[in-house]
């Protein structure tokens, strides 16, 4: 039977990882993509077929079917309980007709005379795709066109989704054969963190450097939040990695709307430098004040 070489396509080995088509896909992908090839047909073609392969051998169930069926991977499970099915029902017409050439039926199934074939509805193709943002992106709910396939997707990307996340578009993936239901869009998120605030579940946290004096005794100071500034209060005597919770001041809790983590800060105690002899004089009586 005919076949589409996906490998071929992404330029990879039929033993290469999962790690080696990742990287494959991600460099054509760039490469391709419509927004940098406006008006370009041939670049937009490639970009839906290079989108396919890696929709394919990104999942190791799908890209086992296809390494067996080629082309007809995505229908191998039906066409399995189709084949089960006509065995059971020509079993009296003997054993040796009910198990034929297995590739004769999936040839009869592919409109070889089979007029069962017309009748059999499948189900689409599930698609990936793999989504990059930023950790800012993700602070808000927001809209965003994907492009999967050449066509184009508005979705609403809710507050709070993590790293890793999988999200099921519904009716989003391939279109269905004889009339079947489509496919659906499966949405993997990639977020990278390059703000000073480390993510943990829904809480924050970060350092804030906090002057001597003020560590000394006390004071207010400001100190910068995911989204935004607040005023904080700081104790009299305040040790080197005190921390403080700032509550509800952490990142939004996936679709709870309202609901935040908190925000944990660390104060990192700085010491003065370049001292000028009169601040000198002063440290020294302060310390013979606290040998008394």
């Amino acid at each position: 039977m005919a076949r589409i070489d996906y490998y071929k396509l992404l330029g990879v080995d039929k033993n290469a990882s999962e790690s080696d088509i990742k990287k494959a896909y991600r460099k054509l992908a760039r490469k391709y993509h419509p927004d940098l090839n406006p008006n370009n047909p041939e670049a937009e073609k490639k970009f839906k077929e290079i989108n396919e392969a890696n929709e394919v051998l990104s999942d190791p169930e799908n890209r086992k079917k296809y390494d067996q069926h080629g082309d007809d991977w995505k229908h191998a499970d039906e066409f399995e309980k189709a084949r089960q099915r006509q065995a059971q029902q020509q079993g009296q017409r003997g054993q040796q007709q009910a198990s034929g050439d297995y590739s004769d039926f999936f040839e009869s199934m592919f409109g070889g005379g089979s007029r069962r074939s017309d009748s059999v509805r499948f189900r689409g193709q599930d698609y990936n795709a793999e989504l990059q943002l930023e950790l800012k992106d993700v602070f808000t709910t927001h809209k965003r066109t994907l492009t999967v396939n050449g066509k184009n997707i508005r979705l609403t990307i809710p507050a709070g989704v993590k790293n890793g996340q999988v999200i099921k578009i519904k009716g989003q993936g391939g279109e269905g054969l004889n009339n079947g239901p489509k496919g659906d869009l499966y949405i993997h998120f990639s977020i990278e963190n390059h703000s000073k605030f480390k993510l943990d579940r829904d809480n924050l946290y970060t350092t804030v450097d906090l002057d001597l004096y003020v560590a000394v005794l006390g004071g207010e100071i400001t100190v910068d939040t995911f989204d935004g500034k607040v005023k904080l209060t700081v104790k009299p005597e305040t040790q080197n990695g005190t921390k403080v919770k700032l509550k509800g001041k952490g990142f939004p809790v996936y679709k709870e709307e309202g609901k935040f983590g908190d925000l944990y800060i660390t104060y990192n105690l700085v010491i003065p430098t370049q001292l000028t002899e009169k601040e000198r004089e002063l440290f020294n009586e302060l310390s013979k004040l606290r040998a008394l």
